[in-house]
């Protein structure tokens, strides 16, 4: 499994920001493929205010499914609407996903 990750830096947060993330949003559920999502709040750090302020996870069966889904029209609009904030307040990551059922690792 594979997520793409798109965090919002603290500096995005401008009034029209929630304007913007949900549209963006909507348009990025459009997109074909996707698994599951997480749409997550940042509330802080151990040390007071995180730098990040919104975190979208998209996943994905596989590379290539991602890779399809974001050079679909939904996805071209979606990474296109990422210009309606701030220059520099948004970062992209692929990132390869492993998951086990439970808390602990097995031998732990």
């Amino acid at each position: 499994m594979v997520k793409f990750m798109i965090l919002f830096q603290r500096a995005a947060a401008t009034p029209a920001f929630e304007d913007h993330y949900n549209t963006f949003l909507a348009q990025v559920e459009g997109m074909p493929g996707i698994t599951r999502r997480q749409v997550i709040h940042v509330l802080g750090t151990p040390r007071g205010e995180a730098p990040v302020t919104r975190i979208l996870e998209v996943y994905f069966d596989d590379m290539p499914r991602m890779q399809a889904a974001l050079r679909s029209g939904e996805g071209q609009a979606a990474g296109n609407m990422l210009n309606l904030f701030p220059a520099g307040s948004v970062d992209l990551y692929f990132a390869e996903v492993f998951e086990e059922a439970g808390a602990q690792t097995e031998g732990a």
